[in-house]
């Protein structure tokens, strides 16, 4: 049992092989099902062992994750690659595209056959009360609410660039783009960013603006890949390449259909497709939402247990290593308390995706190792000060005692202010345990596992109930924790009278 959890908590780290082919996907439902049909076509080749590295983040993960060879390809738009990997001011056919990626090792090809280009979109029934109908209607409705996607809001090619082409001057709301749409049902905003094969476009009733200007660029979908890969996959390139054109608009849409409206999985919705003949399009399921119960006893559910819970905890003994001597350091010399808590102060605010994407690319890899460190980094703050606020609190009476009985440095340290100190700086290493497991499930982005890959994955469907049964385990691990530790400072950590103030944290 041991060996098959120890098996379960290095699986990212262990895939990792000579003839592993990895895929990335981005956090959203087309993503997630196209590296799906990658994934799946490499594994029928027979040549290599296709790993689906799902829900990586943002644009800048899977760039930085391809560029230094932590995967081999990813699902990708020529209007993405143009504008905000390339930096250029228009998209170019497909040869110059590939000959400007080829300064960075990698090309792009195997065109799927349909264009998801940007779009915005607000009700039906507003649009015909307002008569708006054209992205240039809403310039004389400056009262309308936007609430844009993240990326949306930062692209070059998406809002600041769309904001100055049509002269608008709302000022959006970010949100993430699955919970947009049910922001826009409950009228807390009223357009918001959609992508040209969204599936919730017809359930909710969405009118799409006509780019009257026509801003938005074809973003033509297709498979972004390093350079070397024809070469050292020659089998899985000739399957992949049988997936040129073969996917329509509509097919698209249906498959996004049938993951976000009849929750099924991602792996059944490429299975299907790749099985059905070629031009036919599979029927949209009815709705169907799994229920909390069954999503959170998901097969999954031990495996990603397991995962997170060597995520929290491997990162955390680090941290502990590490803060602990530090705090010591930052109490006995003074000239250098400021930087030592004013750098790990710095770290708690250093954006994680940010970290993330610097580790990918620092590392050379994603899974495991950049979510531990990320992890290490973050938890190190209230170690190292409750750390140096405990012995600050030790009497300096008993100091000065120690000291006139001979007793070296080293000694009166171990044997007397730790342990006067020791309640404080547990609570430190709880504060820091407890903010890991909410924080671990950011390790979902980079492929490590743990709860995060629910909830990545709910968000990205819009699903309650698979999120919830992501977060809900954590919430639970986190108060196991929380009474782990109140039991420790009750039952191991002695109290000594006259002890001084409350420890922090």
């Amino acid at each position: 049992m041991i060996g098959r959890l120890a098996f379960l908590c290095l699986f990212p780290v262990c895939v990792w092989a000579q003839d592993t082919f990895g895929i990335g996907s981005k956090r959203f439902t087309e993503s997630y099902i196209l590296g799906e049909i990658v994934a799946q076509t490499i594994s029928a080749a027979g040549e290599a062992r296709a790993v689906h590295w799902q829900g990586m983040g943002n644009t800048a993960i899977l760039f930085a994750a391809l560029k230094s060879g932590a995967i081999h390809a990813y699902p990708e738009y020529t209007g993405t690659i143009a504008f905000e990997l390339l930096g250029l001011t228009g998209v170019p056919d497909l040869q110059a595209l590939d000959a400007e990626l080829a300064r960075h090792g990698l090309a792009a090809g195997i065109p799927f056959g349909f264009d998801n280009t940007y779009a915005l979109a607000i009700t039906t029934r507003q649009a015909a009360t307002l008569g708006v109908t054209t992205i240039s209607d809403l310039v004389s409705h400056s009262g309308l609410k936007f609430g844009l996607s993240q990326e949306f809001l930062n692209r070059r090619d998406g809002w600041p660039a769309l904001r100055k082409a049509y002269g608008l001057t709302a000022v959006p709301r970010g949100l993430d783009h699955g919970l947009a749409y049910e922001a826009l049902a409950a009228g807390h905003i009223d357009v918001l960013d959609v992508y040209s094969t969204d599936a919730k476009i017809g359930r909710y009733r969405l009118k799409v603006l006509v780019d009257d200007r026509r801003f938005f660029p074809a973003y033509d979908a297709l498979i972004l890949y390093r350079r070397e890969v024809p070469q050292r996959f020659p089998r899985s390139w000739e399957a992949l390449k049988r997936l040129e054109g073969r996917i329509s608009a509509g097919q698209m849409i249906a498959m996004n259909d049938a993951a976000e409206l009849a929750a099924v999985p991602f792996s059944k919705v490429a299975a299907d497709f790749l099985a059905a003949p070629q031009g036919t399009r599979r029927p949209v399921p009815p709705d169907s939402r799994r229920s909390f119960a069954a999503a959170l006893s998901g097969d999954d559910f031990w495996p990603l247990t397991a995962q997170h819970f060597m995520l929290v905890f491997v990162a955390l003994g680090l941290s502990t290593a590490i803060g602990v001597p530090l705090g010591i350091w930052a109490e006995r010399r003074p000239a250098v308390r400021w930087w030592i808590l004013g750098a790990v102060g710095v770290l708690q605010t250093v954006p994680a995706l940010a970290l993330l994407a610097f580790l990918i690319a620092t590392l050379d890899r994603i899974g495991t190792l950049p979510a531990v460190i990320a992890l290490f980094l973050y938890g190190l703050l209230p170690i190292v000060r409750n750390t140096e606020a405990g012995l600050a609190e030790v009497s300096p009476v008993l100091k000065e005692s120690a000291a006139a009985l001979g007793l070296p440095a080293r000694v009166r340290l171990t044997l007397i202010e730790i342990p006067l100190a020791a309640r404080t700086i547990l609570a430190g290493v709880k504060t820091s345990a407890v903010i890991n497991v909410g924080t671990a499930t950011i390790a979902a982005f980079i492929g490590a596992g743990g709860y995060g890959e629910r909830i990545v994955a709910g968000l990205a469907v819009n699903d309650h109930a698979l999120l919830l049964a992501g977060a809900v385990p954590a919430a639970c691990m986190a108060l196991l924790i929380e009474g782990s530790f109140a039991a420790i400072d009750r039952w191991a950590i002695p109290r000594f009278p006259g002890r001084g103030r409350r420890a922090p944290g």
